[in-house]
């Protein structure tokens, strides 16, 4: 079976899977496309057909907006750049097929930056808009990202760096005035949470539309808000990595050409890369303080959950997916993590629902499952779906997260269109169409289950694991091909139940058994083996002239070593509850 998905996949044709592609600007992405070199085939099942419509999909949200350069809008009725998805995690997932439009798509919020330092919410056609905040993704990790993904470009960190040092300073001077440390809500929107019942009785805007003023009238109103306060946490981390990165790469961002040419210059060398240090530390004393008001001000001992303190110092229990921002904000460490998993993320009675994430906890009398419209009341939202991986993998925790990414990817390939919500009982697409979070969350989710995907610290994920046919028995495919290209090598990868089979330019690369992940890096060199499935695995790896045997639980990881495949790490793994 192998030899006939891999001859699948090298048949196969991007460009004729996708057809006509109307806009004059599609040909430049398609090309950058072409480019990394991916393509998927699947057998079996709807899997591959469900990619290309997802892929064709994606054109219709890639365009120009303000001059000739294309960027990617968030789709499904929302017209432009949104702060909350399309400039941070939108991009951040794209940046490993287009990252042109990634590139472009992140530098549209520094180039319309306010002369007082705030970032727009938003940008459209019309030209950008300020009246609220509206921040979940962390910029600054998705930027980074971007960066290390795609060559290092010190001159597009230098700019973002600077315009988000001085959003920073513009979210202190505003959003603090009640002087916590914690970064407060003022409306419903500057969080994007459309409905919640977590701001029922809260204006949806800020006062006179000023996203420095709140309703000076409100009962409740400012929030001491733990999601906005743990993306300026994770901000000011990622702050202090790129302020390292241009210490080192020359405090102008010249990048290696204006090291080169400061190489007779050492004490000025040494002068510029020590202030740069001063403020990475900075950035990190900064970013402790924040995390000691999140957990002084925001956090619940007794329920162990991440509330809102509203303007008479009260909790506002209403549990929703706050908590999975603060946790995708890199906040807690594995055990916190794992303890939020066993109560709520893989609780059926709180968000593990068939089809996960729920936005409101499943036994709050406030939950609202219906997906037909915008809203952040109880159904799963996609959005919600592509931060997650970021919270699970930041942890170890990579059995877990295939429970999220198999019923989802299940779902996906039964939709007509790429909606924003979806029923969390029935796996219907809910609100909207041609949505790029649940078009990115395909591409991404197969990437994460059976393709090969780089990763920003110059590892490669080879992962063999099928999507299961948990819907009904449907099969969604019986094997898979994935192909892409990186540092100009083209790596192929099959997965059939047997196991995973990778090829470097056309010759057999390395093997696993299903139901693991070869970690390499860029030149396809194996460094460890994950395991990817809750039961053991056994059988051999085959890689560099060696057959090595294998035995593997669930997260364990192994790496090579002139001992063979020794383990570095064996977290166990965290079962779903009821209760």
């Amino acid at each position: 079976m192998n030899e006939s998905i891999l001859k699948r996949l090298r048949e196969l044709s991007v460009e004729e899977r996708l057809g006509s592609l109307p806009k004059a600007s599609d040909r430049q992405v398609l090309e950058e496309w072409l480019l990394s070199g991916v393509g998927f085939a699947a057998a079996g099942g709807p899997l591959e057909d469900a990619y290309y419509r997802a892929l064709r999909k994606l054109f219709d949200c890639i365009a120009p907006m303000v001059d000739e350069s294309p960027v990617l809008f968030e789709g499904g009725g929302y017209s432009g750049c949104w702060m909350e998805s399309t400039g941070t995690i939108n991009s951040e997932l794209l940046s490993r097929f287009v990252p042109s439009v990634a590139r472009e798509s992140f530098l549209l919020f520094a180039r319309y930056q306010k002369e007082d330092g705030q970032l727009p919410y938003k940008v459209t056609a019309a030209g950008p808009a300020y009246r609220q905040i509206q921040m979940v993704t962390p910029l600054a990790r998705s930027v980074w990202n971007h960066h290390e993904l795609n060559g290092r470009d010190d001159g597009f960190l230098r700019t973002m760096y600077e315009a988000m040092a001085r959003y920073d300073e513009w979210l202190a001077a505003y959003r603090n005035t009640r002087g916590s440390g914690c970064v407060e809500a003022f409306c419903t929107f500057d969080t994007g949470h459309d409905l919640s019942p977590r701001f029922w009785h809260v204006p949806d805007t800020c006062h006179q539309d000023d996203a420095r003023q709140v309703n000076p009238d409100s009962p409740l109103a400012p929030y001491l808000a733990p999601d906005l306060t743990a993306n300026v946490y994770c901000q000011r981390l990622y702050l202090a990595r790129m302020a390292r990165w241009l210490g080192e790469a020359g405090a102008d961002g010249g990048g290696e050409e204006k090291a080169e040419e400061w190489k007779g210059k050492a004490e000025e060398w040494e002068g510029k890369a020590a202030e740069w240090e001063s403020k990475a530390r900075e950035w990190e004393s900064k970013a402790g303080e924040t995390l000691e008001s999140l957990y002084r001000w925001c956090f619940d001992e007794t329920d162990w959950f991440f509330y809102d303190r509203d303007r008479q110092n009260r909790f506002v229990r209403i549990q929703s997916d706050v908590l999975l921002r603060v946790l995708a904000c890199e906040v807690g460490d594995r055990e916190f993590f794992d303890g939020m998993l066993e109560r709520y993320l893989l609780n059926t009675r709180k968000f593990f629902a068939k089809y996960p994430f729920t936005s409101i906890a499943m036994d709050d009398p406030r939950f609202d499952p219906f997906s037909g419209y915008n809203s952040w009341g109880g159904t799963s939202n996609f959005l919600s779906l592509i931060r997650a991986p970021h919270a699970f993998e930041h942890h170890g925790r990579f059995v877990e997260l295939t429970w999220v990414l198999n019923p989802i990817v299940s779902a996906l390939t039964r939709m007509d269109r790429f909606p924003q919500t979806l029923s969390p009982w029935t796996g219907e697409a809910g609100f909207t169409e041609t949505y790029s979070p649940s078009i990115l969350c395909l591409l991404d989710y197969v990437e994460r289950l059976c393709g090969i995907m780089p990763r920003p610290d110059g590892e490669l994920w080879f992962t063999a694991c099928l999507p299961y046919p948990q819907d009904h028995g449907g099969t969604v495919a019986a094997e898979t091909a994935y192909r892409r290209r990186v540092d100009g090598v083209l790596y192929e990868w099959t997965v059939t139940v047997e196991g995973g089979t990778a090829y470097r330019n056309g010759e057999p690369l390395l093997s696993i058994p299903a139901g693991t992940r070869a970690v390499t890096d860029r030149q396809g060199k194996l460094k460890r083996v994950v395991g990817m499935s809750v039961r053991p695995v056994e059988g051999h790896v085959r890689c560099q002239g060696m057959e090595l045997p294998l035995a593997i639980e669930g997260n364990e990881q192994l790496e090579l070593s002139e001992e063979g495949l020794v383990r570095v790490l064996k977290p166990g793994i965290v079962f779903p509850a009821y209760g």
